[in-house]
């Protein structure tokens, strides 16, 4: 298999801009990320009805997590400086649309984590839409893996 053609001068670019950062050995196997995924996101599934906020930031995570393993299967990692942005880049250069739901997300969970004000949480169909993208995210993680080589 060859490098994913759809984004490459972007990930080049993120790498240039030390957002992204090229990894080798088992740093570059995606597949317990997606472990860690699946348990997060039952996790959140397991704590909606009662804690609609924690339930929308696991789901969050969860989806980050398959985010970064599909990176991590290509021998890319987030830095510090690209942080969780940064994974909402690569995935949209290279991937497309497909993973517009994780943008949204990470918006989202950001306004949860640091609110403007008294009052911003989350509602149970809210946290419940989250868990649902975050399952597809992760479902089209789990398909791309075995599809992926070394960047």
């Amino acid at each position: 298999m060859s490098r994913w053609p759809r984004g490459e001068g972007e990930i080049e670019n993120l790498i240039a801009a030390k957002q992204l950062q090229q990894v080798i050995g088992g740093q570059a196997n995606g597949a317990h990320l997606l472990q860690k995924a699946s348990r997060t996101l039952a996790t959140a599934g397991e704590i909606a009805d009662q804690d609609p906020d924690s339930a929308y930031v696991l789901a969050y995570d969860a989806a980050r997590y398959a985010g970064t393993a599909i990176l991590a299967h290509q021998g890319l990692r987030p830095t510090t400086s690209g942080g969780h942005y940064v994974v909402e880049v690569a995935l949209r250069a290279q991937f497309g649309d497909g993973f517009r739901p994780f943008g949204a997300m990470r918006r989202r969970r950001n306004e949860l984590e640091y609110p403007s004000g008294p009052g911003e949480t989350t509602t149970f169909d809210e946290a419940r839409k989250a868990i649902h993208d975050a399952e597809a995210l992760l479902l089209a993680a789990q398909q791309l893996l075995p599809t992926l080589t070394i960047f």
